[in-house]
C-alpha cells in the first residue's frame, strides 16, 4: 500500500497544474493500493505518515518541498516504511543529492515503480529536532525565516531573501565542540549537513554523504560584499571549503554554544532554541526510495505499475 501526502502550499505546486490530476488519476487506477491525502496544517504530514507506518504501508510519498519532506520523514524513522519524494520545493536539496527525478511525472514513476530501490540513510537531530538534509543558524536561519514569510517561492526569491538578511545580519560568537576539537569563532553562518548541498546545487558541504555515519559542520567567518559574492560563487563550483575564513568538521556529534537563545532551521523550517545546541547523527535510520543506480547495492523492492 502506498500513501501520497500532498502539501498544496509547497513551493512550486501551485505552478504545476498537471500534478494534482496526475496523482488522482494514478490513485483512481490503483485498485485500492494507493491513496492521496492533502495536508491541512503544520505537523499534519507527520500525523498522516505515522498512521501509514503503523498500518504497515510499504511506501509513503511526500509531495512538496523540504518542509513536507521533514514532517513526513519524522514519522518514518526506524520503520520499515520507505519514504518516496516528489520534490516540489524551491531547493530540493536531498532529492538532488540522491539524484532523484525533479520532474513530476518522472518522480511519480520512480515513487511507484518496481524498479525503485531503497537506500538506507542517516539523519540528524538538533536538540531532538530531526533534520534530513541540513540544519543551520546565523544567516542561514535568518534567510529561512524571511523566505517562509513570503508567498512567492523560487531561487530568485531566495536570493533576494538572502541579500536582505545579509545586509541586516550581525555576526555572532559561537563555541563549537566536535570530538576532541573545540574552537570559538565569530561566524555569520553555520550549517550542519547530512547531504552535500542546501539545494539548487549550492554545495555547502562538498563530499558529504547521507550514509557515511557522519555529519559535516561548515562555519563561515563574517565577510564584506565582495567576500560574500566570492563565497556564493564557490558554492556552485564545489570549492566552498577552500574559501577564506571557512572551517569544516566531519563527525558524529557537535555542540554549539552561543551567547543567547535564537533561531535555527531544520530543512528550512525555523525554530527558537536555547543558547546550547546538541547535534547528533542517527545512523541508518531512514529508508528512502531511489533509482537503482543510487541504491549502493540495496535490493530492488516491490512496487506498483504506473502507466502515463
Amino acid at each position: 500500500m502506498i500513501r501520497f501526502i500532498y502539501n498544496p502550499k509547497s513551493g512550486k505546486i501551485g505552478k504545476n497544474k498537471r500534478l494534482a490530476p496526475l496523482l488522482r488519476e494514478f490513485v483512481a487506477a490503483s485498485q485500492g493500493t494507493a491513496e492521496l491525502l492533502a495536508t491541512e496544517r503544520p505537523g499534519h504530514a507527520t500525523e498522516l505518515a505515522a498512521e501509514a507506518a503503523e498500518r504497515g504501508y510499504d511506501r509513503v510519498v511526500a509531495v512538496g518541498g523540504d518542509g513536507t519532506l521533514n514532517e513526513t520523514a519524522q514519522a518514518l524513522l526506524h520503520t520499515s516504511t520507505a519514504l518516496g519524494l516528489i520534490p516540489c520545493g524551491s531547493g530540493n536539496g536531498l532529492a538532488r543529492h540522491l539524484h532523484l527525478p525533479l520532474g513530476a511525472e518522472a518522480a511519480l514513476r520512480l515513487a511507484v515503480s518496481d524498479g525503485a530501490a531503497v537506500r538506507v540513510i542517516d539523519t540528524g537531530a538538533a536538540n531532538g529536532k530531526p533534520f534530513f538534509n541540513v540544519m543551520g543558524l546565523g544567516l542561514e536561519a535568518e534567510v529561512a525565516w524571511r523566505f517562509n514569510q513570503l508567498k512567492s517561492r523560487g531561487l530568485a526569491t531566495y536570493v533576494r531573501s538572502a541579500w536582505s538578511a545579509f545586509r541586516a545580519r550581525t555576526p555572532e560568537v559561537c563555541t563549537i565542540t566536535g570530538g576532541y576539537h573545540r574552537e570559538t569563532l565569530n561566524i555569520f553562518l553555520l550549517c550542519v549537513a547530512n547531504s552535500d548541498q542546501w539545494g539548487n546545487e549550492a554545495r555547502i558541504a562538498p563530499g558529504a554523504q547521507v550514509d557515511d555515519g557522519k555529519l559535516d559542520l561548515v562555519a563561515a567567518a563574517p565577510r564584506g560584499l565582495l567576500g560574500a559574492a566570492a563565497f556564493a560563487t564557490r558554492l556552485f563550483t564545489g570549492s566552498v571549503l577552500r574559501a577564506p575564513g571557512v572551517r569544516h568538521w566531519r563527525g558524529t556529534q557537535f555542540q554549539i554554544e552561543r551567547a543567547r537563545p535564537g533561531l535555527i532551521h531544520t530543512d528550512g523550517e525555523t525554530h527558537a532554541l536555547g543558547a546550547t545546541i546538541e547535534i547528533t547523527v542517527v545512523p541508518a535510520s531512514l529508508r528512502v526510495l531511489v533509482p537503482a543506480t543510487e541504491a549502493r547495492g540495496a535490493a530492488q523492492v516491490r512496487g506498483f505499475a504506473l502507466q502515463l
